[in-house]
This record gives structure tokens, C-alpha cells and sequence, in this order.
């Protein structure tokens, strides 16, 4: 996850931008703000998503076949 300083920046420009309008470094700033944050984001959930088990209410592993051959290369949850 992004550092607290930087999403404290982040809502901080998003709040000067509706309050006034934010200057063009100030623009380019929040640009790469932003794409550092979704980069973060989408690595936590491609983590959260590749270690994810599966089970159906009868206890049976119904994880999808391309998940379980990730988790099998990473050794997670013992897939052999």
C-alpha cells in the first residue's frame, strides 16, 4: 500500500482542485499520485485473489483450475 504521506497528498489535491482548480504541475503531480496508488492497489488484489481458497457448502475446493496452477507455482495451500 501507498505510503500515508502520499494518499494524505492525494486527497489534498482532490480537495483544492474542487475548491479552486490545481496548477498544471499540481495536475501532473496528482496524475502520478494516482497511477502510483492504482498500481498498489491492483498488486494487493491480484495477491488477495491469488491466495484465495475456494469452498462450496459441502466443503468441496471448487477454486478455478487457472487459480489453483498460480497458487500451485507460488506453493501455496500445498497445491501439488
Amino acid at each position: 500500500m501507498l505510503e500515508k504521506e502520499k494518499l494524505d497528498r492525494i486527497n489534498e489535491l482532490a480537495n483544492k482542485k474542487k475548491a479552486s482548480g490545481l496548477s498544471d504541475r499540481e495536475k501532473l503531480e496528482q496524475k502520478k499520485l494516482r497511477e502510483e496508488y492504482l498500481t498498489a492497489f491492483r498488486s494487493g488484489m491480484k495477491s488477495q485473489i491469488e491466495g484465495m481458497k475456494i469452498v462450496d457448502p459441502d466443503g468441496n475446493d471448487v477454486t478455478p483450475d487457472k487459480v489453483k496452477e498460480i497458487q500451485k507455482n507460488k506453493g501455496l495451500h500445498d497445491r501439488k
